[in-house]
């Protein structure tokens, strides 16, 4: 039974007593492809407070049943999570699922996630969406894990062979010992899995032979040199070498690499350590990274590079073209006669030999091996499908047709060119042992075949069209190195300026963008697809204006996105940044797909904030674009050296040893001291007469320092400012109680903590205020609209919350209430600041925190919001997708 079938049998009917085991084991057998469901699912499992209906430990499900005449509502949910709340902590459920059998509602119960919306998925819906229920058997998942396990072992194994190998040499630093220890540990490496593997003729070959040489360095170069002979034209006598085959591909061809010397020491690691490891095992994917995060961590680390986990590249590929693919070979199995069957079967790989992808930053071909590993086992199992219905596959001795020619690389590092090459070659004999297995007949695996299609070069340089034919291929995708502005090399702010040139403002752009703006000019005229993962500065704040603005105007559309998620490597340094996927393409795909963690929405068009709204994108203006909006100006700013500040450590002792400063100190707030409630304090001395400061010794002091500080700066306008060493460089200050907001804050929290600040107290630059801010407006801004609006067109630091006065505040859309709405506004706002003062103990990170926010301080805000949103006309149920979109359709109705 297919999908298609199952909703057949189930539309319309489903009785919670008597067809419950029925349908989910029928969902996970016919819908999931699970072979024996009833091992995997259990019924009626007790608690305490009664029994679950339904339980996948698994993958952490709880399903909880009801008839199909009853409504999935909160209730449904409440119960459920009632049961969930009486099972031991280890054994609750990360998914919890209410189903009438006509509707699928899936909650995700990650605490890190509060308050999350529920997915909602029709049963007539499954012909398109069963993917989306793939997280009830989680199979993938569950291998990587297993994969990621292998990776993190066979990162250790890398660098003791490679520290192992570097105490050999006389000058290990030197630049060419590194060069030929790099190379060697790839041809180590190769061997070691052909050795494992069986590449070689027979198990364990490689290992035989290094043992019994007495000087293993001299035996390891000759080996090399005869595996880069054919055997026609080595010395027929030399039985001790002429047993390994021709292994070609250029990976032995280079004679002048230098071997250390093989100490004592160094032979017994390498034959009881670094042989002994399962090399057969290695996934080529973790191959490339393994070797980049221990051979080339000092080019990865200058160059911006990340490499891609294998979850992440399946983030890509599997929306881009497997789960198509696969759909389709799914429905070619089902076709009801053999004849009709094979004809779509053979038509089928060919397709898959026809699909040809270019990655033009490719690294250690990570994306490329992936790619050609999921193609090859879709090919696996069109053979095994061909051969189960006794269908001849001819007298051919090697069946397969899709090859690693079809993937084509460009790669700045010659050494990541030598890893790329090699994961591609170990994947290619890895899917031929898999094939042998499944038409029962050996397959030749050596000698590899020549691989020119990882090029060496700078992608944003060099001609794709030269590397790659353009009329062939199919997608481009890639994980482009994430460089900020602020960290650009010189060479690669000339590539932005290259790449970029005639673009306004795209000095506000990560390096990554180079690549989107590329491939963009690349795909003209053609069906090619593509889909980056990339830093997310670049849906973000006033990054967005200067790319998207170009790549719309050229007709890009996005297919499909991935909003913000926390990276996850295969390499031991993971890199600590936020990454989203993109796919786009000249055309519109059927089904445009917004993924945000394990959730999936269909959307009808994906805009550059990665929403399902207006594509408008948000400039940043210098005033407020609402009419009647009171100015946010930012902080002021000492330039000082920390010389006009006055610690709270230190404020008492420089008071009581000068106590004619204390009328000139002010308190200095910025977003750490506001929102954790910390004290800190400036000399404020612009009304302060010469007289005066003459009678203030330490204060003088702090001037002369202030006025050195600014001396001895590059910046001219700074150096110009040490004639006013007394006061701040930037001098924003207003004697006036003002709303405070704070620039940074956590994306952790619901709400950023603004708040109010009395009229001594001196914003610092790391904040904002609105001098005489009132009720209505404090009301307004820390609503759940304008954190809906922050959260869009704010930009961040990693995954903070970035507060701007020109791109959040100036642009934001304001609602436009009548005098009741407004009152009610100003109620529920100062009711806000009531329930604060009542935990003055508290600091606003305490009471914002998710953990710790009290329920009478989370009523407050969900009653201001209540009022906020009816101000706007807005729903109060609406979704914070749903408050984005209307807010982007007021935005566009405000700017034209």
């Amino acid at each position: 039974m297919m999908v298609g079938k199952f909703v057949e049998e189930w539309v319309g009917r489903g009785y919670e007593k008597g067809e419950t085991h029925a349908f989910w084991l029928s969902l996970l057998r016919d819908v999931l492809g699970v072979e024996e469901p009833e091992k995997i699912i259990a019924f009626e499992v007790p608690v305490p407070s009664g029994y679950i209906d339904a339980l996948i430990e698994d993958t952490s499900v709880l399903i909880e049943q009801k008839s199909k005449a009853v409504r999935l509502d909160d209730a449904a949910f409440q119960q459920a999570k009632h049961y969930n709340d009486a099972l031991e902590y280890s054994r609750r459920a990360r998914w919890i699922v209410t189903c009438n059998f006509q509707e699928f509602v899936i909650y995700d119960m990650d605490e890190s996630k509060p308050e999350t919306e529920p997915l909602r998925i029709l049963l007539v819906e499954l012909l398109d969406k069963a993917y989306l229920l793939d997280f009830l058997i989680d199979r993938n998942k569950l291998k990587l894990r297993k994969e990621d396990e292998l990776s993190v072992a066979a990162g250790k194994v890398v660098d003791k062979l490679y520290e192992t190998l570097k105490a050999g040499y006389l000058k290990p630093d030197s630049e060419e010992t590194l060069q030929s220890l790099n190379r060697l540990c790839v041809r180590l490496v190769f061997c070691l899995y052909a050795d494992s593997a069986g590449i070689f003729g027979k198990h364990g070959m490689f290992t035989a032979f290094i043992e019994t040489e007495n000087d293993m360095r001299r035996g390891l170069r000759d080996l090399f040199k005869v595996l880069n002979t054919p055997e026609n034209e080595r010395d027929p006598y030399d039985d001790r070498l002429n047993k390994f085959p021709y292994v070609n591909g250029g990976l032995f061809a280079d004679d002048a690499i230098e071997i250390p010397r093989i100490t004592p020491a160094i032979r017994h690691i390498l034959l009881n350590e670094i042989c002994t490891f399962k090399w057969k095992d290695i996934s080529p994917t973790i191959f490339g990274a393994v070797f980049e995060s221990t051979i080339n961590a000092k080019f990865r680390r200058k160059g911006g590079l990340h490499y891609t986990s294998q979850e992440n590249i399946l983030k890509v590929v599997e929306p881009l073209f497997l789960g198509a693919l696969r759909r389709s070979l799914g429905q070619i199995k089902s076709l009801p006669t053999s004849k009709i069957r094979s004809k779509k079967l053979h038509e089928f790989q060919d397709k898959l030999a026809s699909i040809k992808i270019l990655d033009p930053a490719c690294g250690s071909g990570n994306f490329l091996t992936a790619s050609f590993i999921c193609l090859r086992r879709l090919e696996n199992e069109v053979l095994r499908e061909l051969l189960g219905a006794q269908i001849v596959l001819g007298e051919l001795d090697n069946p397969v047709k899709v090859s690693i020619q079809q993937f084509y690389g460009i790669e700045i590092d010659d050494f990541a060119v030598s890893v790329a090459k090699t994961a591609l070659w170990i994947s290619e004999l890895q899917m031929l042992a898999e094939t042998a297995e499944i038409i029962h007949k050996p397959i030749e695996a050596l000698p590899l075949r020549s691989y020119p299609n990882i090029h060496l070069g700078n992608a944003l340089t060099a001609v794709w069209s030269e590397i790659c034919p353009i009329s062939e291929l199919t997608y481009i995708i890639s994980n482009p190195p994430f460089v900020g502005k602020s960290f650009q090399t010189k060479e690669q702010k000339k590539d932005m300026a290259t790449v970029f040139e005639g673009v306004k403002g795209y000095g506000n752009l990560d390096y990554v963008a180079c690549w989107f703006k590329k491939a963009a000019d690349f795909i003209v005229g053609t069906k090619i697809c593509c889909a980056f993962v990339s830093t997310n500065s670049i849906c973000q704040g006033i990054a967005v204006p200067p790319l998207w603005t170009y790549l719309f105007a050229h007709d890009i559309k996005i297919n499909f996105a991935y909003r913000t998620f926390k990276w996850q490597s295969e390499t031991p340094d993971q890199a600590a940044v936020h990454c989203v996927i993109i796919s786009f393409s000249l055309y519109t795909v059927p089904h445009q797909m917004i993924f945000e963690g394990d959730k999936c929405l269909e959307v009808k068009t994906i805009n550059a904030y990665l929403l399902d709204a207006p594509t408008a994108i948000v400039e940043p203006v210098a005033a407020p674009l609402s009419k009647d909006t009171l100015p946010m100006i930012v902080g002021s700013c000492p330039t000082d050296g920390g010389n006009l500040i006055v610690e709270a450590h230190e404020y008492s002792d420089f008071i009581q040893r000068e106590p004619l400063a204390k009328q000139f100190i002010h308190p200095y707030i910025g977003s750490e001291e506001f929102i954790n409630g910390k004290q800190r304090y400036c000399l404020w001395l612009k009304n302060c007469s010469p007289s005066t400061l003459h009678k203030m010794p330490l204060v003088m002091q702090r001037i002369k320092a202030v006025r050195e500080f600014r001396l001895a700066s590059k910046k001219a306008q700074t150096r110009r400012r040490a004639e006013t060493p007394t006061l701040f460089a930037e001098d924003r200050y207003v004697a006036a109680r003002s709303i405070f907001i704070p620039m940074l804050s956590t994306s952790n929290r619901k709400y950023v903590p603004i708040g109010f600040t009395d009229a001594e107290v001196v914003v610092n630059i790391q904040a904002s205020f609105i001098p005489n801010g009132d009720l209505y407006t404090f009301g307004v801004l820390t609503s759940s609209a304008m954190m809906a609006w922050l959260k869009i067109v704010g930009g961040r630091f990693k995954s903070d919350y970035r507060f701007s006065a020109t791109t959040v505040y100036n642009t934001f859309p304001w609602c436009r209430p009548t005098a009741k709405q407004k009152a009610t506004i100003e109620v529920t706002a100062q009711k806000i600041l009531d329930v604060r003062a009542d935990f003055a103990d508290s600091s606003l990170a305490d009471l914002y925190n998710e953990l710790t926010m009290p329920k009478i301080l989370r009523d407050a805000h969900r009653e201001n919001d209540k009022a906020v949103m009816a101000a706007y006309g807005f729903s109060s149920s609406m979704f914070e997708s749903e408050i984005v979109a209307a807010l982007m359709t007021l935005y566009q109705e405000m700017i034209h």
